[in-house]
Order: structure tokens, then sequence, then C-alpha cells
């Protein structure tokens, strides 16, 4: 304690002249009014007191000068501005080092194995050495500037490197001054005097001769088969053909060789044709609706004679549509005019209208509705009608433009209508308000829409000459790997139709023209110049799927086989 006491003293009588004046000059500054400021001068109180250890809690930093001379480079840094030593790019980062760090660990490393250098070769020098290192035994360095290639540039068997002149796999194995070993059969440069392959064994001294033995045994063989052979040329087979056929020649005076060509053209009609529709279930009569204000019954099969004329509108005949039985059809004309008729005994039996002109007309398919039809209409309205009371029932008002197009979709619960306001709505029947409306910017008028025979596709003929693929069920989304494209329809209503099996689709365009698409692949299958105007419908045989029908404005109706 007195020891301790001894140094406190002995610290302030030591201290220097100078630290005295400091102090005095200090003193003189102080408040002695301020008790707070004098508080530090009054002595200590007596007692234990004890030596303390100064600590540096701080660590050691590098100064600013070896931070601004380069002494330390960030490694996260992507930019240097010098040239900075091997010493600078690779110290250690600020902080404490690591007493244990071996130099092995202390050495760069960015792969498992240490430290690899980036280098660029591109990948024909790469196999090149690499195919050399593997034969010979000897590969260039490649650290080593190719321009300035010495006998030590090599590394391996640097001995080999210096007895080939450095030669590489890809290079020629000859040596200089050596000239190259002639083929028999002419130099390779002489390539017209080149005799092939097999020029060698040209000579007999190359080829193999059969004993005597075998040689005999050969000319036997070859006298047998030459004797067969005389004997053949001697007595020929008698040649002769059979005609199965009554006639070799037709009444045109073409023989069986020639290529038929199955089409029947039915031509009654005086102007276009509008519409073709085939009888329910059977398909063995044709309907046809005509711009010369008639309607046709045809036969398809036999003698595919017309049956009956239905006249009675004054204008053209847009639309026309059968019953679930057939019995029945209703047209629809530019008189404003819908009407009912009997197909066996060609009455009217009703006709309908609201002063507008009906664009597309539909029997409602379920059994218990055959009362019910709907149109659509010029004044953008789908109407609703009873046959037995002939009463407008129901108005689907919702449309912005002339309604085009009526297709039943969804077990005939529902129905999808387009119209010229480039738009699609789907309806559940009978309720006034279209529960899905489809419009985007890029969508075109669907003048012609038609049903998948499966019942799960909407084939929708847009005017930016493409056929769209909407889904016939729930969400009625845009099939987009589905677009068949290749025709020119714009301003046309061309009728699309499916084969039975869903393997193609057909279309006509404005040309006349029929185009046929496979289903899977969406490709332009095949191309026929179909009609000399317009083809405006295209219809399928549902039972010969081998047979098409057209119709077009040359007043023509076809059938394809």
């Amino acid at each position: 304690m007195s020891a301790a006491i001894a140094s406190l003293a002995s610290y302030g009588s030591d201290s220097d002249p100078e630290n005295d004046s400091e102090s005095k000059t200090s003193s003189e500054k102080v408040d002695p009014t301020n008790p707070d400021a004098t508080a530090h001068l009054k002595p200590l109180k007596s007692g234990p007191t004890m030596t303390l250890a100064l600590l540096n809690s701080a660590p050691e930093v590098a100064v600013k000068e070896s931070v601004e001379t380069g002494i330390h480079l960030d490694p996260l840094l992507k930019e240097v501005t010098y040239n900075p030593t091997y010493e600078t790019m690779f110290a250690p980062e600020f902080g404490p080092v690591n007493p244990y760090k071996s130099q092995q660990m202390a050495a760069p490393r960015n792969m498992l194995s240490g430290y690899a250098e980036p280098a660029h070769l591109n990948d024909f020098m790469f196999e090149q050495q690499r195919r050399t290192f593997s034969t010979f035994g000897y590969a260039l360095d490649p650290s080593v500037d190719t321009h300035q290639v010495t006998t030590n540039s090599y590394i391996g068997a640097v001995d080999e490197a210096e007895k080939n002149k450095g030669l590489t796999v890809f290079e020629s194995g000859a040596k200089k001054g050596e000239k190259r070993k002639k083929v028999k059969g002419g130099d390779a440069e002489e390539i017209d005097n080149f005799l092939g392959p097999w020029a060698k064994y040209a000579d007999e001294k190359d080829v193999a001769k059969p004993s005597e033995d075998e040689q005999k045994e050969l000319d036997e063989i070859t006298a047998k088969r030459q004797k067969k052979g005389k004997n053949e040329e001697e007595a020929p087979g008698e040649e002769k053909t059979i005609l199965h056929v009554k006639d070799m020649y037709d009444y045109q005076g073409r023989s069986y060789l020639h290529v038929p060509q199955d089409i029947h053209v039915w031509s009654g009609h005086t102007k276009g044709v509008s519409a073709i529709r085939l009888f329910p279930k059977s398909a063995h009569l044709l309907l046809s609706s005509s711009m010369d204000c008639k309607i046709k019954l045809w036969e398809v099969y036999s003698e595919r004679r017309c049956i009956r004329t239905f006249i009675g509108h004054s204008k053209a005949v847009r639309d026309i549509c059968f019953n679930n039985t057939g019995t029945q059809f209703l047209s629809a004309a530019y008189d404003r005019y819908l009407k009912l008729w009997d197909t066996e005994t060609g009455k009217c039996i009703t006709p309908f209208t609201n002063r507008k002109v009906p664009y597309c007309v539909k029997f409602n398919p379920d059994e218990d509705k055959q009362n019910l039809f709907v149109a659509g209409m010029s004044d953008k309205k789908i109407v609703q009608w009873d046959i037995r009371t002939s009463e407008v029932v129901q108005e689907y008002d919702r449309h912005l433009g002339a309604v085009n197009t009526i297709t039943f979709v969804d077990e005939n619960r529902r129905f999808v209508s387009t119209s010229d306001d480039k738009s699609l709505r789907v309806w559940e029947w009978d309720i006034p308000v279209d529960f899905k409306y489809i419009a985007e910017p890029s969508m075109h008028s669907m003048p012609a829409v038609t049903l998948s025979p499966n019942g799960k596709w909407l084939a929708c003929q847009s005017m930016d000459n493409q056929i769209l693929i909407f889904g016939a069920q729930n969400r009625f989304r845009l099939n987009k790997k589905k677009v068949f494209k290749g025709h020119m329809v714009a301003g046309y209503a061309c009728q699309v139709d499916f084969s039975p099996d869903m393997s193609y689709v057909v279309s006509g365009d404005a040309d006349g023209k029929l185009n046929i698409w496979d289903w899977k692949t969406t490709k332009l299958y095949h191309r026929i110049k179909a009609h000399d105007k317009v083809c405006i419908s295209a219809l399928w045989h549902p039972h010969e799927t081998s047979k098409v029908i057209t119709c077009g404005w040359d007043g023509q109706i076809k059938l394809w086989d």
C-alpha cells in the first residue's frame, strides 16, 4: 500500500516543467464557483488501490497510406483501373492473420485441386493438342505464345517433340523431302488414271488360283449351267393373257388404265347456292337454298335426281335447317320471313316474321323442344319462336351487331352465337343473359361456326383467313395450337366441316377451292379447284367417309369422291 502511494506521489512530483506550465494554464481557466468543475481536483479518499493493465480492443487495420498505395485489393471488385502486382492481387483480406495457416492453405485456390489460371483456347486447338499428347506423348504448352514456339515450348516427351519437329496428329506424318508412296493404279493427284481400290488385284500374282481338282469341278459346274441355259433358249414358255371384264374399253373409249374421277354435279339453281344441309341421320337426301329464291331437295344415292323445289320466298334464301326427323325444315330469307315447310308434301306450314332480316335459323335439337327454334336477326337480337303459337317467346338481346351463327353445345343446354361485333357469346337456353363473353382486340368476326363430331371443339371461320378452334366445354378457351391457314376467305361466310373420324377439316374459299387440312398437324393436306366462283359450303358425308359435298356461287352442287 505504501509503495503504491509513493508511486502516485512520485508521478505528481517528477512531472516536467512543461507539464506544470500546462497544468497551471488549465487551472487558471477553471471556474472556482462551479463545484462540478473542481471535483476532480480534490484529493482521493484513502483506501485500497490496484493497478490495471491497458487493453486495446480495436483490431489492427491498414493505415490510409497503405490502402492508397494498393497493398490490398478487394476480391469482389469487378474493374481495376491500374495494373496491380501479383502480391497485391492475392494479399490477405483485412483482419487478424491465422498463425496456423500453412503455405499450402494460404495459396490461392479456385477449384478443388488448386488454382487454375483462366486461358482462352478454341476447341480445335484443344482437341489437336489432346490427341497429339495421347498419340506422341507431347503437347504444346498452353502458357507459351504460339508465335514464339521453341523446343522448351512443349511438355511431356520433349525428345519426341524434337524428333517429330512438333508435328501434330492432324498434320502430315511424312517427313519433309520424302516423296509420297505411290499406290498401284496411279498417283492420287492423277485422278483420271486412278483405277480404284481393286486395281492391285489386277495382276495374276496377287490373285489366289484354284488347284487342279477345284478347277475341274468348276469347269463341270460351268458346263452344266451353259447346257441348261441353252435348252431354255430353245423352248421358251408360251405367253398368254386372260381378260375377265366384258369390255376392254368403255363408251368413251377409255381403258381400265384411266383414273376414275367420281364427281357428280347437281345443276338446277340459276344463281349462287348459299347453303346445303344433309337429311338427319341417314343423309340420303340433300337440301339446298339459293339466291334464286328457291329451295331444292336432291337424291344423294341412285339416280341423284332433283326431287322437289320449294318456292315461296321473294328474295334470296340465306339459311335452312332440318328438324330432328327431317319431316320439316325452316328457311330464312332476305324478304324478312322465316318459313316452316313440310319436306314430304312441299307445303309451307307457317310463316314467321318480326320485320327484320333473319341471318341464321336453328331448331332446338332436344326431342322435347322440337316446337322451338331460334333465329339470329339483323337487329342484333336472337329471337325464339314457338311453332305451335307462332309467337315470340324469348329474346336474347346482348350483341352489338347482326347475329351470324347459332350453334348448340353441351348436350343442347347452351348455345353459342357469333356476330358482326367480333364477339362470341355463350347462352343458357331460355335465359336472355349471356354467361360467357369472348372478345379480344385481335379477333375478327366469325360468320361460320361448326361443332365437331365429338362435341368438344368449335371450328370458327375467321375473317383474317384463319380457322380458329375454341373449346366447346366449360371455359370455351381458344386452342392456340390448332389454327388452320392457307386459304382466302375474307368477306365470305365459308362453312367449315369435320370428317366423321376427326382426321380432317374442310373449308371452301373465295377462289372456289376446296381446302383439306390435317387435324393433328394443322397442315394443308390437299387443295382442289371445286367451283368457278366462291365455294361457300363444304359438307363431309357422315356415312360414306370418302365423299364431300360442296356448293358455290356458280349455282352448282358437287359430290366429290
